[in-house]
């Protein structure tokens, strides 16, 4: 089935569509909540239970260090382009916002590969929880720099670096997916045959109600980026394409296979708009939330999902 006439998608578009005509369609804050834990519950489960059928192959921990090794590469170049713009605030901010992972994203490619009947590692899961603290952990510490080479001024205190650490790996979501894992990789075959009517059959349809939500949100939020320098907006789609490219050639050194690749692709071209601006409102108060906001969920999500996964997912078959 191509990418547009799948159902999720063109939820996705309705959603948009429905937001740009500024219609009062809403998924209320709760039920959004349900769906995206719902989605990493589900998530961690088929993980957990593909990684009990493969164990810990040579592949999975190779797939790992490309992770790790991209969630520390892509903030540090982002912030050393972008420091030539903005603040160091703003900079630091932005890295990190792309140099860790959209979920949603991230679930919507392994949808779309499971549509196409690519394979892909479950480990792929434990590789997208490992990106997303890194970044993070890199933008406060580039901030504290600044703060102190600025004087610390009022309300610019270097912000502990021990709670931002605690607040990344707590997270609830990224503990959520990560149990869940837990969970079927101990039940394994037995565990999957019985949560199948939950983490298999449910899943289409709640993935298509969550992003017909995040549709109706990107629309909300086009407006944030009116007035912006037009070289940040074209860092919003041409920094996750060079990140995709980058990904695609280390997973093609490491010899990793197409699904694992282009999933790689995915996390490294993907943008956070969670997990990252909710910490950095705190540990960044110098930087514009409509920036790395609006960026991330204004333009880069809604370009990865309409073309950049089946365009990393071509890129991946044709390049392996």
């Amino acid at each position: 089935m191509p990418s547009f006439l799948d159902p999720a998608i063109l939820f996705f578009v309705f959603g948009l569509l429905a937001g740009a005509l500024h219609s009062n369609l809403e998924i209320p804050p709760p039920i959004a909540r349900f769906l995206s834990l719902y989605l990493l519950m589900a998530l961690g489960l088929k993980g957990g239970f593909a990684l009990a059928q493969s164990g810990f192959t040579a592949e999975v921990v190779v797939s790992l260090a490309c992770a790790l090794t991209l969630a520390v590469i892509v903030p540090a170049v982002g912030y050393v382009l972008l420091l030539r713009r903005l603040s160091p605030f703003d900079a630091a901010a932005i890295a990190a916002t792309y140099g860790s992972v959209s979920a949603v994203t991230f679930i919507t490619a392994t949808q779309y590969l499971e549509t196409q009947g690519t394979a892909f590692g479950g480990h792929m899961a434990a590789a997208m929880a490992l990106m997303e603290s890194p970044a993070i952990v890199m933008a406060v510490l580039l901030a504290n720099v600044a703060r102190r080479r600025e004087g610390a001024t009022a309300g610019g205190a270097p912000h502990g670096l021990g709670q931002v650490l605690h607040e990344s790996f707590t997270d609830g979501a990224q503990l959520l997916l990560l149990g869940a894992m837990a969970v079927g990789l101990i039940t394994g075959p037995a565990g999957e045959q019985a949560m199948a009517p939950f983490s298999v059959d449910l899943f289409k349809g709640m993935l298509a109600f969550f992003l017909l939500d995040m549709g109706l949100l990107a629309a909300r939020n086009f407006g944030s980026l009116k007035g912006r320098s037009p070289w940040l907006l074209a860092y919003a789609i041409a920094g996750p394409l060079a990140h995709a490219a980058l990904a695609l050639a280390l997973g093609s050194l490491a010899g990793l296979s197409v699904g694992n690749i282009t999933l790689l692709m995915v996390l490294a071209a993907s943008a956070s708009y969670i997990a990252v601006p909710a910490v950095l409102r705190q540990a960044i108060p110098e930087a514009n939330p409509a920036l790395y906001f609006g960026m991330s969920l204004g333009l880069t999500f809604p370009f990865n999902i309409l073309v950049g996964i089946p365009l990393y997912a071509w890129v991946a078959q044709r390049w392996a």
